[in-house]
């Protein structure tokens, strides 16, 4: 690639990508649908797989419930319904409206690493504040019952029912994940691979969020606040309480985690008798 001197292979490629069609809008749009599809299947592929190894059931936050073939079926349509008649559209639209908030989309060199681990940690902090009294407006009354019930269908969540959700929901929340750069890019400059960057991390984050499975080793391990599946498990199993994404702050300082912190510490003390018991049993 001549006239690239100086740019690292990633920068190359992205030059090169934009330079196959005349409408860097169609490129955006398809760039992110493509990433966001990567990571989504991606992330949800290896639980999926790992729910159907019996020897990870011990793992799972809810094993009393099964997760069967229909409902992965019902949850894959409705994410796909989603993803292609909701979220591509939504996809197109970005890139007027980035530029219009002053984001770079084809100009290279991408920023350094260190800003955009900077810039993804903002995104995050903006996102769970957003959600968090996004999420408990859309437990409201008719709020719930037209709209956010639909994500509730499953009581146990598992992986991919992470964007399954009514149109409406979709959207409401998909401007506390999008928002975040637009609000970053008022102050700062801002760069779109910044902006996948955080789309991945959050798809990550809530596909584990929804992935029913609690592992010894985790990131709540290294990051105590850090939500987890832990976390929002409970949220579905109870339909209240939790309704933070990323972190546990907001919960904690409103006090929408207490009947959570109970349910854990009953199952503590519950596990506790169980493992004293055996124990006799065993010495017996």
């Amino acid at each position: 690639m001549s006239g690239m001197e100086g740019l690292n292979i990633f920068e190359q490629y992205w030059v090169w990508f934009y330079s196959l069609h005349s409408s860097p809008m169609l490129v955006t749009a398809f760039l992110a649908f493509l990433v966001h599809e990567i990571i989504f299947f991606g992330g949800w592929i290896p639980y999926y797989i790992v729910g159907s190894i019996p020897s990870f059931k011990k793992y799972k936050l809810q094993p009393e419930k099964e997760v069967t073939r229909q409902d992965h079926l019902k949850a894959l349509r409705g994410v796909l319904l989603s993803h292609f008649l909701v979220q591509s559209p939504l996809m197109l639209s970005f890139h007027p409206t980035a530029i219009s908030f002053g984001i770079e989309v084809t100009e290279v060199p991408f920023p350094p690493l260190w800003k955009i681990c900077l810039q993804v940690l903002f995104c995050a902090l903006f996102e769970d504040t957003y959600h968090y009294w996004a999420h408990r407006a859309l437990h409201w009354g008719v709020l719930y019952k037209k709209i956010h019930k639909v994500h509730h269908e499953f009581s146990a969540p598992f992986g991919i029912t992470a964007e399954y959700a009514h149109p409406i929901e979709t959207i409401i929340l998909g401007m506390g994940t999008i928002g975040g750069p637009f609000v970053l890019a008022l102050a700062f400059k801002v760069h779109v691979i910044t902006v996948l960057a955080w789309m991945s991390f959050r798809l990550f984050q809530t596909i584990e969020a929804h992935s029913g499975y609690e592992f010894p080793i985790s990131l709540r391990t290294i990051v105590p606040f850090w939500s987890g599946a832990d976390h929002h498990d409970y949220h579905h199993q109870a339909f209240v309480n939790c309704y933070s994404t990323s972190f546990r702050w907001w919960d904690h300082i409103m006090g929408t985690d207490l009947k959570y912190k109970a349910f854990r510490e009953k199952q503590l003390q519950e596990k506790f008798v169980q493992n004293k018991d055996s124990l006799k049993e065993k010495t017996k």
